[in-house]
């Protein structure tokens, strides 16, 4: 671990524990300190800087992280974003079946149709929660 990812006495660094904190937030797991220079960047600059700006909610920059991974064809990171997006309450049942709806004109059938599968699985695995 480098002196910016802990304090010199080997604590963690408040940046660090404000990116760590608000991971937690954006996903809704506890999320615990990572190795390397790249789980750095991501944790005190995506999340406690980025993330943590004013002027667009947590769901206006979800459903604008879901638009470009639908757009740029990056579906493995839905798998992370649908459910945070649920466990949230950012959206609901009908909002996401609906955004298929929506970007299957706008990025085409393929992509929506691959995202309409994701939909439905993550769907089904909520309501066995209830």
């Amino acid at each position: 671990m480098t002196e910016a990812e802990h304090g010199t006495g080997g604590e963690m660094s408040a940046q660090r524990a404000a990116g760590l904190n608000r991971m937690s937030q954006v996903y809704g797991w506890d999320m615990n300190d990572g190795p390397g220079d790249f789980f750095g960047y991501t944790v005190d600059h995506l999340f406690a800087d980025i993330w943590n700006r004013p002027g667009l909610s947590d769901r206006d920059r979800r459903l604008l992280l879901i638009g470009l991974c639908v757009g740029s064809g990056q579906e493995d990171v839905l798998d992370i974003q649908l459910p945070a997006a649920l466990g949230n309450d950012e959206l609901t049942h009908e909002q996401l079946r609906e955004i298929v709806i929506f970007f299957a004109h706008y990025a085409g059938w393929p992509r929506a149709a691959r995202m309409n599968n994701q939909v439905e699985a993550i769907i089904a695995r909520d309501n066995k929660k209830d």
